[in-house]
């Protein structure tokens, strides 16, 4: 694979070929060239070096802007001999571009690069010299429809320069979103096109221009597997038996801590160990052969190179699923991947489907399902947790306990040997105990297969994704302005946006958007009321609002008249609303009633409220289910203090209504899941 740089007059041939606005130009080979070709085409003109071996051209000195007359073309040529013979003592010259200078206008960069794991993507973002400082851009996995072409430039931060800003006039941005359809056309369309930059692409207020085109081919493009699995049987993970091969009475081990996690399983478990007649209690056995029956599910804790041969014993014993806890396959190098290649084939023989290897194994707290050798159990909720990292899942089952979150399954991917993304993600949406599903990602060897099923999953339960790594090892490696503004960590991030997905930076905000939306699923706008007892709390509230993009209303003149007669006469008669610091549970109430009949005014009902004399946290808790129970509307507490107001808080997650404890936390977490179900409204 190798990539090599387009010469640019090909590139703007292609481009022109293609419908997209370029300048005019002529290629000269000497100095007497550059002169004709600049009187042809009229002045003022721009030269530029013409070079394979030049890609940055403006830094090795390969450039003259605002030539004006046949003398200055040809003391241009000559400087840009010189300075790029000065620079790059190497480097090949093969005369140079005469180009009409376009006229200044808005500065914008379009450009593609192909990711390893979604193909070939497409960056639209904020031009010029200072591409890199700014990074305004975003960033989408192709193909495009125009829809989604229209909504990266509106969800740009300079969009609001494109539509006009104060007095600055409005630009053309039909012709922008139509060069930007062409050209995301085009390298879609041409496999060998690997990676181009249009920088700057001038927008006017009418028309646009390319001025400047980095285009690279690549000898043997590489093709990115889009696979979509057929979904797997909802009974997969539901055994009505299970077995342990390399179950031990040694705490230290793997298979001991495994075993012991499965005691609480209603079906049938056995240990399977050749040196021992019980294991805890249950009777072992020295082989799957040996069982009494047939068995649903095999977890398998031994040395990786006896595991191909346990996967044989698994089919005859009549298993559907292994999960391989072991390592030592393909993370280990060539002889793991070879016997991890030789695990997966032995598998397909016997009709087995494979969890790993290399995994922590799946818990399903509802069905007291634990194969892992994690030393807790969580409890069991409607989360779905589906993790690249073990190490992560320990750390995050061990937080939930005190937090009182629950999940419907915690699943270790490990490998991926058999079993991917894609297929947990399908379980998890035909699961009814899930409502929500996070996901800890590293890598997405499928992207396109990936896509596909998550952004149908994500249209009907809600897909909160923490992607690791914001890697530099694209920007060291990229040729272009485009490989370092898209690399892997931002493609990851636009490709998550583009399916629907929510993208965080931290657990603590996955896991408060995942109730937050497992309550009541999507708000249908954005349209809030804040109920509080606390002046303060208003004005953050206030603040936050502006802040996150959550609109809050203003009270209609009836309901103020009927709010005026149920409150002191110090309330504060605008929303938020501020029932005053002696409020307790039978004021808000009250309020309740009032926004119960007068739904049609707002989609969220935002509640603040903190430990007081007057306030009884569980009475507060119990009007707020109320409320919620008698309205389609989301509903958001953020009861905040301590010890105080713990019944409180058990009552609201019984009942599954997320409460906030930092008020900034609940408007953050709104604007997050905004910016993805009305990505452009920012800008708007």
């Amino acid at each position: 694979m190798v990539k090599t740089l387009m010469p640019e007059d090909r590139a703007y041939r292609l481009l022109r070929g293609a419908g997209v606005p370029v300048p005019e130009f002529m290629r000269a080979d000497n100095r007497e060239g550059a002169i004709r070709a600049a009187e042809e085409i009229g002045f003022p003109v721009v030269m530029k070096v013409v070079s394979p071996d030049v890609v940055h051209k403006t830094d090795a000195g390969g450039v003259v802007l605002g030539i004006g007359s046949p003398r200055e073309a040809g003391e241009a040529y000559d400087r840009i001999v010189t300075n790029v013979r000065a620079h790059l003592p190497d480097a090949r010259i093969e005369g140079v571009l005469v180009v009409a200078q376009a006229r200044p206008g808005f500065e914008l960069i379009i450009g593609g690069r192909t990711d390893a794991s979604f193909g070939k993507v497409l960056t639209v973002g904020l031009g010029g010299t200072l591409v890199e400082l700014f990074k305004d851009v975003v960033v989408r996995v192709l193909p495009l429809s125009d829809d989604e072409v229209a909504g990266m430039v509106r969800r740009l931060g300079a969009y609001r320069l494109i539509r006009g800003y104060r007095d600055y006039p409005p630009l053309d941005e039909g012709a922008l979103l139509d060069l930007i359809g062409r050209v995301s056309r085009l390298f879609q369309d041409d496999p060998a096109l690997a990676e181009f930059d249009l920088n700057p692409v001038r927008l006017y207020g009418s028309g646009c221009v390319v001025v400047d085109a980095r285009i690279y081919t690549d000898d043997s493009p590489s093709r990115i597997p889009c696979i979509e699995p057929d979904p797997i049987p909802p009974d997969l993970f539901l055994p009505r038996s299970i077995a342990v091969v390399g179950a031990s009475t040694d705490p230290r081990k793997v298979g001991y801590a495994a075993f012991r996690n499965l005691l609480r399983f209603k079906g049938d478990l056995y240990p399977v160990n050749p040196k021992r007649d019980e294991i805890l209690g249950r009777k072992a056995y020295p082989s799957l052969r040996a069982l009494p029956g047939p068995v649903d599910m095999v977890v398998i804790a031994i040395p990786a190179p006896l595991v191909p041969g346990v996967i044989e014993e698994a089919g005859h014993a009549g298993a559907r699923l292994v999960v391989v806890l072991s390592a030592g396959f393909r993370e280990a190098g060539e002889e793991g991947a070879r016997l991890e290649e030789t695990l997966v084939a032995n598998a397909k023989k016997a009709g087995i489907r494979i969890v790993g290897p290399n995994c922590l194994g799946i818990m399903l707290p509802p069905y007291r399902i634990n194969t892992t050798f994690d030393p807790v159990s969580p409890r069991p909720g409607t989360i779905a947790f589906i993790s690249q990292s073990g190490a992560v899942i320990t750390m995050v089952v061990d937080w939930s306990l005190p937090e009182e979150i629950g999940f419907s399954m915690v699943i270790s991917v490990g490998n991926q040997a058999d079993l991917t993304f894609q297929d947990y993600l399908h379980y998890a949406e035909q699961d009814a105990n899930t409502r929500s599903i996070i996901m800890y990602v590293e890598e997405i060897r499928d992207g396109c297969g990936f896509l596909r099923i998550v952004r149908r999953v994500a249209a009907r339960k809600p897909v909160i994704v923490l992607k690791s790594g914001a890697s530099e090892r694209g920007q060291r490696t990229a040729s272009s302005h485009t490989g370092s503004l898209a690399g892997d960590y931002e493609v990851y991030r636009g490709a998550f946006e583009q399916a629907g997905v929510i993208a965080v930076d931290s657990f603590s905000e996955a896991f408060q958007i995942a109730e937050l939306l497992g309550s009541e699923g999507y708000p249908v706008g954005r349209r809030a009321l804040v109920v509080t007892s606390g002046g303060g709390l208003a004005v953050l509230s206030s603040d936050y609002a502006e802040r996150f993009g959550v609109d809050l209303i203003d009270l209609p003149f009836d309901l103020l008249t009927e709010l005026n007669g149920l409150l002191p006469e110090q309330w504060n008669r605008q929303n938020p609303l501020d029932l005053i610091g002696d409020a307790g549970a039978d004021r808000f109430a009250r309020v309740f009633d009032v926004l119960i009949r007068r739904q049609d005014l707002w989609d969220i009902a935002i509640v603040i409220a903190v430990p007081s004399a007057t306030m009884d946290p569980a009475h507060l808790a119990n009007e707020v289910v109320r409320f919620s129970e008698h309205t389609d509307k989301m509903i958001v507490g953020c009861l905040a203090g301590g010890d105080s107001i713990r019944a409180g808080l058990r009552i609201l997650r019984e009942h599954h209504i997320p409460n906030f404890e930092e008020i900034e936390d609940a408007f953050r977490a709104l604007g997050t899941v905004f910016s993805v179900r009305d990505p452009d409204r920012q800008n708007r």
